[in-house]
């Protein structure tokens, strides 16, 4: 993989750490909206499937299954253990049709309308122009295919993830993110407008917003969650004594007001593109 941007390196870095923790039971939602993507785009056998910032291949593997083995699906991300973990469960579930890749998409060498379905799963707001990576995964798309973006709604892991925050303000309030990135898109309005921006209307993107939840089994979920997840950049940060006693504020927390969930609304994004209309003059000469 070639020399990554300082932004890229931090975001592998973030997630090659949240490794240890990504596919814990906590952070079942991975797979169960990555599968829900996947059930979206109605994939049949033998389509080849790209799917970036894949992950440990919550989106990817579905496909891979859907499209079986005269399909294939090609998996990339920054992360390097997050794909050496989505190989081992490929294999455990017999899948040789999957490829997972350790690679910059920005560098991703395939031609144009390469593919029947592009996917990106939480993935579309790391890219500093979100336009750009979305222009760019269009063009992937085949005439006929689609490309699926999901991403966050409002409200992402509340009521924990105020909890906290105010906990790591209080002993390190330059870590404390005021907006995330995806808030620019995490409604249909917003979310369907980018995307027609960024030429993404051949025709109109379909929106799906879904209202769900993660069940916490105990309070201490949510922090496995932090831990295997974009929080884990910041708590790397904290020297020990405040990593533990942001820990055991959010965790009391928690526990104090009875809080048994983690909300992950999430906004489903499907664009299929327009088949190529042959001129008059190839129809007759066809």
């Amino acid at each position: 993989m070639q020399d990554l941007s300082p932004d890229k390196a931090r975001t592998a870095a973030v997630f090659s750490a949240a490794a240890d923790h990504f596919d814990a039971p906590p952070l079942a939602f991975w797979a169960r909206i990555g599968a829900r993507t996947v059930d979206r785009i109605q994939l049949v056998p033998g389509q080849r499937v790209l799917d970036v910032c894949c992950g440990t291949g919550a989106s990817a593997l579905p496909a891979a299954q859907a499209v079986g083995p005269a399909g294939s699906v090609l998996g990339v991300d920054l992360a390097e253990p997050l794909l050496a973990r989505g190989r081992e469960k490929a294999r455990a579930l017999g899948l040789a049709n999957v490829e997972l890749r350790c690679a910059d998409v920005e560098a991703l060498e395939e031609p144009e309308g390469s593919f029947d379905a592009v996917v990106c799963v939480f993935g579309i707001f790391f890219f500093p122009d979100m336009e750009a990576a979305a222009r760019r995964l269009w063009r992937w798309v085949k005439p006929g295919g689609v490309l699926a973006i999901t991403t966050w709604g409002h409200d992402v892991m509340a009521p924990g993830d105020g909890i906290f925050w105010q906990a790591v303000g209080a002993r390190r309030p330059e870590l404390v993110k005021t907006s995330r990135p995806w808030d620019r898109i995490a409604t249909p309005t917003t979310l369907g407008d980018f995307l027609v921006g960024a030429g993404v209307a051949e025709p109109t993107p379909t929106i799906e917003a879904e209202t769900s939840a993660q069940k916490l089994e105990a309070p201490e979920d949510l922090w496995t969650i932090a831990l295997g997840s974009g929080y884990r950049g910041t708590i790397d940060q904290l020297d020990e004594a405040s990593r533990e006693a942001v820990r055991q504020e959010t965790v009391g927390a928690l526990r104090a007001q009875g809080v048994q969930t983690a909300q992950t609304n999430v906004m489903y994004a499907l664009a299929r593109k327009g088949r190529e209309v042959l001129p008059e003059a190839s129809r007759e000469n066809g």
